[in-house]
């Protein structure tokens, strides 16, 4: 017998996931939902559900601590991770790092983020943005994602979404 009072989430850690894709034109914003901890695969498998003129944006943050942007387009999945030295304390961001066939950085490593950072800019922000973005320390991840919502024009969708998780 499952507690009805645990949300749709077995992992205290995830602050929450959420699909950004359009149709005919419009964005739309899903949470998604994932079953245990979230691993990559379950992370591609469930965003490839989504329809998508231009692919689908995955937007995952994990414990105020580290996002991962995932965009999936075809069959063919991009990733960024926006703290490479997350990847020392949570297993969803080392998944992303082994992904990306970078090594493992130390704790006193600089965060820098590791991936693609030209990941969204064909929808409205550069890569210099993005990284610009990311760069900010005074930003938690959620605030960070927020702001590219906000660029890419589906800051009102993303804000439902999120307040609908929780």
């Amino acid at each position: 017998m499952s507690d009805p009072t645990a949300g749709p989430m077995t992992t205290t850690e995830l602050d929450f996931a959420v699909a950004a894709y359009t149709e005919d034109g419009d964005w739309q914003v899903a949470p998604l939902v994932l079953r245990g901890e979230p691993d990559l695969s379950a992370l591609v498998s469930a965003l490839r559900r989504y329809p998508g003129d231009s692919g689908v944006i995955g937007m995952i943050s994990v414990d105020e601590d580290f996002f991962v942007l995932l965009r999936v387009v075809g069959g063919r999945a991009r990733l960024l991770l926006s703290d490479v030295t997350a990847a020392t304390e949570w297993p969803l961001a080392k998944e992303v790092v082994d992904e990306l066939g970078i090594p493992l950085a130390d704790d006193d490593d600089e965060q820098v983020p590791a991936g693609d950072l030209g990941i969204i800019s064909d929808l409205g922000m550069s890569a210099m943005d993005l990284g610009a973005l990311i760069d900010d320390v005074d930003l938690y991840p959620e605030e960070m994602l927020e702001e590219i919502a906000d660029v890419l024009g589906f800051g009102n969708q993303f804000h439902e979404a999120i307040e609908a998780l929780g």
